[in-house]
């Protein structure tokens, strides 16, 4: 049998369609029920379904005040604030295309960003780092927005662009990723192919507001189905997160593995009674730190694989529970398989992780990059980059990438882009970053470099603090007499590990 896991197609998304309209759709019957608490170690702050639905709505009204219509462009260099959703989905409630970025990019990142995007405006708090534009609405103006009169919500074609998102290309460039309106319409197989998520639950992400996998799993998803969202108010110390769910009688915790491992590693009372479960995404989740939960706290943790151009696909469940080492399988109206160069491979062997063209999460194309997007299509398969195997009953368990992408902190970090930005630097001769183990199953980014000298790790710290967002920035600089290549004199980056090993013994 081949590799092709096909779990029947998903219900077609209606039309005309608005993706912050389905994201809403329960609001006016649940106008006086908690949609969002940002907790903290003082008095939560709730907003209800209802004044949730208004300030949304009232923010697309002031858009459109401002100038902006529907298919324009806005930034969002917002910080870790409620303001990041309500202007999300207030732009697309209208038409306006917003573009979700990491309140940790540096002014020339955004510069980049800026002049490859050509965004129409830039939704900006001042506190977070941007490049000029002639157009920027600020973060104060933003909130005075919500008391505008409700915006009607622009309906249209399911296929049309609502949102981008940024990822980084194997080319170094970071890639601008556009979905559609439908794509909000394909994340509920993850309801009930992943999350196991009811309307009575109280679903905590530890994440912050402007990252997209809080965006998604702790936010809209809950919403979409009338759930109550907590978020950690900003600043929340890790250690501080038991208490929390424990107070807020939390049903599903989200994060990524790194939140968890932190939590099973404290000292801390991991006591949560009202728990069912949890939700682990954006890196591989390891065996060792899932039994480690598992035994702390006497609940499951739930695994889920998936990319910036298609979010999640795959994924363990309640229903559905992930045999050992495996991720999953693929979640209902998805159609999943692994590739070889002739196309599906027998079950159990090694191939390319591949979603089939149809699947309504698919992305529409990279804006700045469509022939790379074109490539990585086979027959009618996208190429996810990412080696699987699938046994016969459709579990599919991760083998590792087929390049040399990074993963760190459940951002994915091409090395190019690091290698480019340390290569300006006085003194460097040639560098390669790879991400090395610095104790079990916790990963840094490393550099390695050659030059006449050893050079100060203190002004390289300081160096990439000001060009690479924090996410980006090796942790480690290690200065070699020489980097390992291969006989076409091609730098070997998956041989770099081995040396910090070597040097770090």
């Amino acid at each position: 049998m081949l590799s092709v896991f096909d779990q029947g197609p998903p219900p077609a998304c209606p039309s005309p369609f608005n993706l912050a309209a389905h994201v809403l759709r329960r609001a006016d019957r649940l106008a006086g029920k908690t949609a969002l608490s940002v907790v903290g170690p003082a008095d939560a702050r709730n907003w209800t379904y209802g004044e949730l639905r208004l300030a949304i709505l009232g923010t697309g009204t002031g858009m459109l005040n401002a100038g902006l219509k529907p298919g324009d462009i806005a930034l969002m260099r917002l910080g870790n604030t409620v303001d990041f959703p309500i202007a999300y989905l207030g732009a697309i409630a209208v038409g306006i295309i917003p573009v979700p970025t990491s309140s940790q990019l540096t002014e020339p990142e955004t510069e980049r960003m800026i002049k490859d995007l050509k965004p129409d405006a830039i939704l900006r708090d001042p506190q977070v780092a941007c490049a000029a534009h002639p157009v920027q609405i600020d973060l104060s103006d933003l909130a005075g927005m919500r008391d505008l009169p409700a915006a009607e919500y622009q309906m249209g074609d399911p296929e049309r662009m609502a949102y981008v998102v940024y990822t980084s290309g194997t080319s170094g460039k970071p890639r601008a990723v556009a979905h559609a309106h439908r794509a909000i319409w394909a994340r509920q197989m993850m309801v009930d192919g992943w999350y196991g998520l009811r309307e009575a639950d109280r679903l905590c992400h530890a994440g912050a507001f402007n990252w997209t996998y809080t965006l998604g799993t702790g936010l809209m998803d809950p919403w979409t189905i009338g759930a109550t969202a907590l978020i950690p108010a900003p600043g929340t110390d890790l250690d501080a997160l038991p208490s929390l769910l424990r107070r807020h009688q939390a049903t599903i915790f989200a994060a990524a593995p790194g939140v968890f491992r932190k939590l099973v590693s404290s000292t801390g009372d991991l006591d949560l009674p009202e728990l069912r479960h949890g939700l682990c995404a954006g890196e591989k989740l390891s065996r060792h730190l899932h039994g480690q939960w598992t035994q702390t706290t006497g609940t499951e943790l739930y695994e889920a694989y998936g990319m910036s151009e298609c979010s999640t696909f795959i994924s363990s469940s309640p229903a559905h529970p992930a045999r050992s080492d495996a991720l999953g399988q693929p979640q209902p109206g998805r159609r999943v398989a692994i590739l070889g160069s002739d196309g599906p491979v027998p079950q159990g062997q090694e191939g390319t992780i591949a979603i089939h063209k149809t699947d309504p999460g698919l992305m529409l194309t990279y804006l700045n990059a469509p022939d790379e997007a074109e490539a990585r299509m086979q027959d009618d398969w996208f190429l996810t980059g990412d080696q699987g195997a699938m046994a016969v009953d459709g579990q599919i368990t991760y083998l590792g990438r087929d390049d040399d992408m990074m993963n760190a902190g459940g951002y994915r970090v091409s090395p190019v882009e690091v290698e480019a930005a340390l290569s300006r630097y006085p003194g460097i001769a040639q560098v390669g970053a790879a991400a090395v183990e610095v104790k079990q199953d916790t990963f840094v980014i490393a550099a390695f470099y050659t030059g006449p000298e050893k050079l100060d790790d203190n002004a390289l710290r300081t160096y990439v603090e000001a060009n690479l967002a924090r996410y980006k920035q090796p942790r480690a600089f290690i200065h070699l007499p020489e980097l390992p290549t291969g006989g076409n004199g091609k730098l070997l980056r998956r041989a770099l590990p081995a040396y910090f090993k070597a040097t770090n013994p």
